[in-house]
């Protein structure tokens, strides 16, 4: 098995005053790693609390929790729970203080072992497995503008530029229970897998992705996404994590 290496970085961007990304991610063996990415929402205070809560909880509960001798059905199992309980958690740190009324995050949760990624996925936020010159989006966006695609009222080139692309249909920490995504796929040697939040799907096209990716190793890669982001406009906060 190879040795999987991990790089992250997340940027303000050129718009917003305050970054309310956050990023983690651990590298438990040479052929196990997971990293999350969450992209919060609401309130001055509110984003930036959900998204960081989320991933410490996701942080420390894999890093407790977790054993190489689990099998798969017991990873799927702690990967799901471990979502469920950072979003019980956001929800009522949301109830208990009104300066964080209505706050939530998106999250992807990404698990690699051996040939088997796992992904949990709420939201906006994507995660892209990119295989030779071709890249794949494994998940389907939570939002008002993927339904209205899905339903085909409006076309791909539409959606890019819809101005309620933000809107969300689903986010951590808003409900007391979240309705979430599980995604199981291969991984062979070669392929990267990127994570990232909206401010660089929304800003670096699926073809731009690809070049940079195999133009480029390690912290250059991470680098050269999100300034091409900012390049094109930098809308929004940036974060970026690939694995391979």
């Amino acid at each position: 098995m190879c040795d999987l290496e991990v790089f992250s970085k997340t940027d303000i961007g050129l718009v917003r005053r305050e970054n309310q990304d956050s990023a983690s991610f651990s590298v438990i063996s040479s052929g196990c790693v997971w990293a999350v990415v969450c992209d919060g929402m609401g309130g001055a205070a509110g984003g930036k609390t959900a998204s960081s809560t989320a991933v410490d909880y996701i942080a420390d509960r894999l890093n407790t929790a977790y054993t190489d001798t689990m099998p798969d059905n017991q990873i799927v199992d702690l990967l799901i729970n471990t979502v469920e309980g950072a979003n019980r958690l956001i929800y009522e740190m949301a109830v208990s203080d009104s300066s964080l009324s209505g706050m939530g995050t998106t999250c992807e949760l990404v698990f690699i072992k051996g040939s088997r990624i796992y992904v949990i996925h709420v939201g906006d936020s994507r995660t892209y497995s990119i295989r030779g010159g071709k890249i794949l989006q494994l998940t389907e966006d939570h939002s008002m503008v993927q339904e209205m695609l899905r339903r085909g009222e409006i076309t791909e080139e539409q959606a890019m530029h819809h101005p309620n692309k933000n809107y969300i249909t689903r986010a951590m920490g808003v409900q007391p229970d979240v309705r979430i995504d599980y995604i199981e796929a291969e991984f062979s040697y070669g392929d990267v897998i990127l994570i990232c939040t909206d401010g660089l799907s929304n800003n670096v096209s699926e073809a731009d992705m690809v070049k940079i990716v195999h133009e480029n190793r390690g912290v250059s890669m991470i680098d050269a996404l999100v300034e091409t982001a900012k390049n094109n406009g930098g809308s929004d906060n940036i974060t970026v994590t690939v694995i391979y």
